[in-house]
């Protein structure tokens, strides 16, 4: 006979929660109870004998309204988080889940068996549940304890298990005690016809005090069958061979689960594509088929887009490679280009091939790629989008759209993915594939070896477009499965009014680029030569004699066995002569201060003075990428060349800046923010003394030595301010009183007494900085204002530096990431309002706190009242986001 499992959801779930050690994925979600659920749930479908295998099953939850959130409230943040997690699982097992919003699970499950006249079997952790215990109900009851998990099946009731069940509840008794009672006395009624005969007295008086409370619990534990549940037997049909679908397996492995359920025969259960075999690629070769496969796909509102294009023979220099991600500068000259489109319906494996050529003119495809790109309620999925904003937005919707209307309907994978796990910081299609998809596909450099992709287009097209085809087959296919993550770990708004729209707007800061100044940088390499040439002399003389500066080995024997210097530490390779061991000894021996600085311009020299002038462009500009999925918190980072690493501590490295100089009839503009770490430690720590520092508008760091000096401000010494400076900043990354010491020259003591005092005068940030730390390792990562997650798994080490280390980042990620989401908001507002204003002002740089608008001189007060506003507005916080705003001929002299 036909058999109905109903499994008690939220019961089941708590048991396995107290049950299973706790268990964290990558990015620090907890997984322990969807892990034991899940156990639990494959050993009643699999270990049943075979009449008692169900042929329908359910999982029943307690739908969300006031009660259920007031019992979420009381959950363990751990397990509450769990619980969407598990039903989002369910759902893609193909699993049925019943809810009803004011029913409690035992009157849907009591509603469910009283209709139905199929045998049922009813599991849960929760004793109550053995009121359904019949010859067409039988309970399996989870009993847990000492680390194990077992189901006692009922078929019966107990005796005397209801009465026994509100005797309890309603005197406040032991079951058994009440069973007792029962036993002798067999109902509640008679029992209290015969009070006068216990000889308990403890018994009798409760029986007095409470008669009125018997009622009361008889009414709760009574089992209402009359629950307005519509239950589909069809919609619980049980297939055991269709729990592991795609959907279903990347969700497993994302949360580390994915291997503990690989029993036999599993492995063959997930759906697999064989690309080779079963993916077409459909050539268009007219305007009006291009037409309609683009007009399919924004009728589904679903589509994935990979585009190539590459210049013509005769066109110059090729785009190339950056670290393994695919960067293409394409100048004007370029000639062709073509897309895969993957887009229709769920199940369809094809993907339509669109190239610019004869019967297509480029204009056209591009026309249809915007128009796919701005239809209404439609998704495209892509792969590092930046690159490929050029060939989807024309001039026109370029000029007068916002960052935000062009990105609405835009899904970047590469983003998505970044964002549910910014620890891995390189992303490619394949991994995305492998990860969510379980589709091995080959990297490019296994079948393109070093070529970029347009060299590849233009040598080896019929290849290139049929890797570029599988590309976008799993972009679309992931892209769901992406979105998912996102919503579970809450970060969709980040995703899509943040990040998403940041795409647009660096995609345009590249696309600008800066000018150089090539006689300038010649100038600059000069000045380094003469520098360094003086230090090179003063070391040699110092030394007395000549040697290799650049050798580690030579320069330890100079230093430590030569001139007798102290703190030299001997290894196999010689001694050691790493920055942190001459720092020591700078400020005592000219000789490593010379060595320091020699090693500072070298440095620049390589970099700047001749590293720049590879990226100059035949535009007399460089044009680096930002890159948005580097940095575990957040921030951006730029390559070819690194823009955001010039150093500012020597003259000689803040020089550089010189190089750079706006296009003829611009100023640069620059834009700092002030202390904006600081400031959003006073607003997520609330320390009210901070706080009313800040909004005294005064110097910070002098209020700071006043209050943990006990010097009144006006006398606060130049020094005091230094060390006030440099606790403040070094508390906001966790500094230690090592660290500290280290910083300041002083003793370990000292820096203590200090930090100890600053945690004095700020109690809040002491408390804050706690509680992040506890919160990570609770929830196994940490966050900024914005949502945007950050793993720690060094917490979880038993390595003391790697747990120190991950108590470090707990405090400093939220900080610095907050932040970083705060400049990025600016970049966003600033670009979107320069662009409604109908401003000719761009915004070119980004450097961490910092942002550098090429403004035109007739919009000089126009740039700098938008700059100053979106950037003071991008958040509120407690205290006032404040910048420091400059003007200049050149990049130097606006910083």
């Amino acid at each position: 006979m036909s058999r109905i499992v109903l499994i008690d959801g939220d019961s089941i779930l708590q048991k396995a929660f107290y049950s299973v050690p706790m268990m964290t994925d990558t990015a620090g979600f907890h997984t322990n109870a969807v892990y034991g659920f899940l156990n639990l749930l494959f050993r009643i479908t699999t270990e049943k004998n075979a009449s008692e295998k169900p042929e329908y099953l359910s999982v029943v939850f307690e739908a969300d309204n006031a009660d259920s959130q007031k019992a979420l409230q009381k959950m363990p943040a751990a397990l509450c988080e769990q619980l969407p997690v598990l039903k989002e699982l369910l759902s893609a097992m193909n699993i049925y889940i019943v809810e009803k919003a004011g029913c409690k699970v035992i009157d849907i499950i009591g509603t469910i068996t009283a209709r139905s006249d199929k045998k049922m079997t009813v599991v849960s952790g929760n004793r109550d549940f053995l009121q359904f215990a019949s010859e067409h109900v039988k309970v399996s009851l989870l009993v847990t304890g000492e680390g194990k998990m077992e189901f006692v099946d009922y078929e019966a009731v107990p005796a005397h298990f209801c009465e026994a069940l509100i005797l309890s509840k309603a005197l406040g008794i032991g079951e058994k005690t009440a069973a007792n009672l029962l036993d002798t006395y067999e109902s509640v009624e008679n029992l209290y016809a015969h009070t006068d005969e216990l000889p308990q007295k403890s018994i009798r008086e409760k029986l007095e005090e409470n008669k009125e409370n018997i009622d009361r619990y008889r009414d709760f534990y009574t089992i209402h069958t009359d629950a307005a549940v519509d239950f589909s037997d069809e919609k619980a049909r049980f297939d055991a061979d269709s729990l592991f679908t795609i959907e279903a397996d990347t969700r497993l492995r994302q949360l580390g689960l994915s291997g503990k359920f690989e029993q036999e025969g599993q492995e063959n259960r997930t759906p697999a594509v064989n690309l080779d075999r079963d993916l077409k690629v459909i050539e268009i070769r007219t305007t009006e088929d291009a037409s309609r496969a683009f007009e399919t796909a924004i009728k589904a509102g679903n589509a994935a887009v990979r585009i190539v294009y590459a210049k013509a023979k005769d066109a110059g220099e090729l785009g190339t490679f950056a670290d393994g991600q695919m960067h293409l500068q394409i100048d004007a000259s370029e000639e062709v280009f073509g897309c895969l489109l993957c887009g229709g319906s769920e199940n369809e494996q094809n993907v339509y091939l669109i190239e610019s050529k004869e019967a297509i003119p480029a204009a056209f495809l591009q026309e249809q790629l915007e128009r796919l790109l701005l239809a209404e309620q439609m998704i495209v999925s892509v792969f590092d989008v930046k690159n490929d904003y050029k060939k989807m937005v024309s001039a026109e919707r370029d000029r007068t759209l916002s960052a935000y209307a062009l990105t609405k309907n835009v899904f970047d994978c590469k983003i998505a993915a970044y964002l549910v796990n910014p620890l891995k910081n390189d992303y490619d299609s394949t991994d995305i594939a492998a990860e969510y998809l379980h589709i091995q596909l080959e990297k490019w450099a296994e079948v393109f070896g070093k070529a970029d992709l347009a060299s590849a287009y233009r040598g080896r097209r019929k290849e290139c477009l049929a890797y570029l085809a599988k590309e976008a087959y799993c972009l679309y296919k992931a892209r769901p499965i992406l979105e998912a993550a996102l919503k579970q770990n809450h970060m969709e708004k980040l995703f899509r009014e943040l990040e998403m729209p940041l795409t647009y707007v660096l995609f345009d800061m590249e696309r600008e680029g800066i000018l150089v100044k090539p006689e300038e940088l010649k100038a600059y390499g000069e000045a380094l030569n003469g520098r360094i040439g003086e230090l090179e002399q003063a070391i040699h003389s110092a030394a007395g004699e000549n040697f290799n500066i650049n050798s580690p080995k030579q320069l330890g024997e100079i230093l430590f066995e030569k001139m007798k210097l102290p703190g030299g530490k001997k290894t196999k390779t010689g001694y050691s002569t790493a920055a942190e061991v001459l720092e020591k000894l700078a400020a005592d021996y000219p000789i490593v201060k010379d060595i320091l600085e020699y090693r500072g311009l070298t440095k620049l020299k390589s970099t700047y003075a001749e590293g720049l002038a590879a990226f100059i462009g035949a535009d007399n500009k460089i044009h680096t990428n930002f890159n948005q999925t580097i940095t575990a918190t957040g921030r951006l980072s730029s390559t070819e060349p690194n823009l955001q690493n010039i150093p500012m501590r020597m003259e000689l490295g803040r020089r550089i800046r010189k190089v750079f100089i706006p296009q003829e009839g611009c100023i640069f503009m620059d834009a700092d923010y002030s202390q904006i770490e600081l400031r959003v430690l006073a607003h997520m720590s609330d320390d009210e003394q901070l706080i009313e520092a800040y909004r005294m508008d005064e110097d910070i760091h002098r209020i700071t030595a006043s209050k943990v000096f006990h010097t009144p401000f006006e006398e606060v010494t130049d020094l005091q301010r230094r060390n006030a400076k440099a606790v403040n900043f070094g508390i906001v990354y966790g500094i230690s009183s090592f660290g500290l010491s280290q910083d300041l020259s002083i003793t370990p003591k000292e820096a203590k007494e200090y930090i100890d005092a600053y945690f004095k005068t700020y109690p809040g940030i002491k408390k804050f900085l706690d509680q992040m730390v506890e919160d990570a390792k609770e929830k196994g990562y940490c966050e900024t204002m914005f949502g945007r997650r950050r793993p720690v798994p060094e917490l979880k080490s038993t390595n003391f530096n790697q747990r120190s280390f991950g108590e470090r980042v707990a405090m400093n990620s939220p900080i610095q990431g907050t932040a970083a989401d705060i400049i990025k908001y600016a970049m966003v507002h600033v670009y979107d309002v320069l662009k409604a204003k109908g401003l000719k002002s761009k915004l070119i740089l980004q450097i961490h706190d910092e942002l550098l608008i090429e403004t035109r001189a007739d919009e000089i007060e126009e740039v700098r009242s938008v700059l100053s506003h979106e950037m003071q507005n991008a958040c509120k916080l407690a205290v006032n986001l404040e910048i420091d705003l400059h003007t200049g001929t050149d990049w130097y002299e606006a910083k």
